[in-house]
């Protein structure tokens, strides 16, 4: 999608906000903006400060979206391009490629091929209440990715709570996962599965990514592939939220394992959500410890649009360094 385009589609986003236009597609987008003190331990080499004020956009974006019938098997097309977007500056390169996919969907479930999310990085829900912020859970737990040349398969919800997703991912020869010299190029090099249990209250998944090649340990990086299995659970009301994340990662040679663990909760009064979130990676040869805590205030102007203020500490313990975070922001969807 060229320049051209997406001024095109901005505009009719703010004309038409979150509707579809004439069995066109559906326009949508967040722009998710903070200004924050960041500050870093052991001071950086100069001419480097050890504290700065930043203008960040967090994972701010802009998409189309939608679906169409088709004249056969009572199947649907559906389509998803969606694009970050840089507000503070647009940088060298403006817009980079997040979610985007074609696809059918039909009883069957729903196929799905091209760079999105995978299955066990979804199945984390809407614990992580700090995503897309400096305390996301990728600050400390590997697996969060969204890869390329993905083919997912999703189930139609069975028992009105139940969805199962299953993805492959060709490495395309590009690399050499176990080490004999030769590239992969295979059709299932890195497998990712998610079974789901959904209801109004209560959120649990069981995700396993085998031959995760796209990460290493977030405790010693330098090994690789991996195989995660990830556990979640959150339960929901009108006043509060609570859920939990227990993850293992372990380099499929044998040569590092991670353990991981998130746990998050949110009060929420009339506009006003009070959140509180730690998470912990350790590394059981690398000796690494990683830690996140972050505590912070949304506050509601719009079923769309709030204000908040965040504080987050990032701490990796044997390299003896701290980042903090303080934070106000502005997010509006549309």
């Amino acid at each position: 999608m060229n320049k051209k385009l997406l001024a095109i589609a901005v505009g009719t986003a703010v004309a038409f906000p979150a509707i579809a236009l004439a069995d066109g597609p559906t326009v949508y987008g967040k722009m998710n903006v903070t200004l924050e003190m960041n500050s870093v331990d052991p001071e950086p080499a100069a001419p480097d400060n050890d504290s700065e004020w930043v203008l960040d956009s967090n994972a701010s974006r802009l998409g189309v979206k939608g679906a169409y019938d088709l004249e056969v098997g009572n199947l649907q097309a559906i389509y998803q391009a969606e694009y970050q977007i840089d507000v503070d500056n647009g940088g060298g390169a403006p817009f980079s490629q997040r979610n985007i996919f074609a696809g059918l969907k039909g009883g069957f479930g729903t196929i799905q091929a091209g760079k999105f999310d995978t299955p066990l990085k979804t199945s984390q829900g809407d614990v992580d209440q700090f995503n897309d912020l400096d305390g996301d859970i990728s600050a400390f737990m590997t697996g969060d990715e969204r890869a390329d040349n993905i083919i997912q398969y999703s189930s139609p919800k069975l028992a009105d709570a139940i969805t199962i997703k299953a993805a492959f991912i060709p490495n395309e020869d590009q690399d050499d996962f176990d080490g004999n010299g030769e590239n992969e190029n295979g059709l299932t090099d890195t497998i990712s599965v998610s079974v789901v249990y959904e209801t109004d209250s209560l959120y649990a998944a069981l995700a396993q990514d085998l031959d995760n090649a796209y990460e290493g340990l977030d405790a010693d990086p330098s090994v690789g592939p991996i195989d995660i299995t990830r556990l979640t659970g959150a339960f929901m009301t009108d006043a509060f939220e609570v859920g939990a994340i227990y993850q293992m990662a372990e380099d499929t040679e044998g040569n590092g394992e991670d353990t991981s663990i998130l746990v998050s909760g949110a009060f929420k009064m009339d506009r006003v959500k009070l959140k509180l979130q730690y998470g912990m990676t350790e590394g059981d040869q690398s000796e690494e410890e990683l830690t996140t805590l972050s505590f912070g205030a949304d506050y509601k102007l719009a079923k769309a649009s709030k204000v908040f203020a965040y504080y987050t500490v990032n701490e990796a313990d044997l390299a003896d360094s701290e980042e903090t975070f303080l934070a106000v922001g502005m997010e509006h969807k549309f």
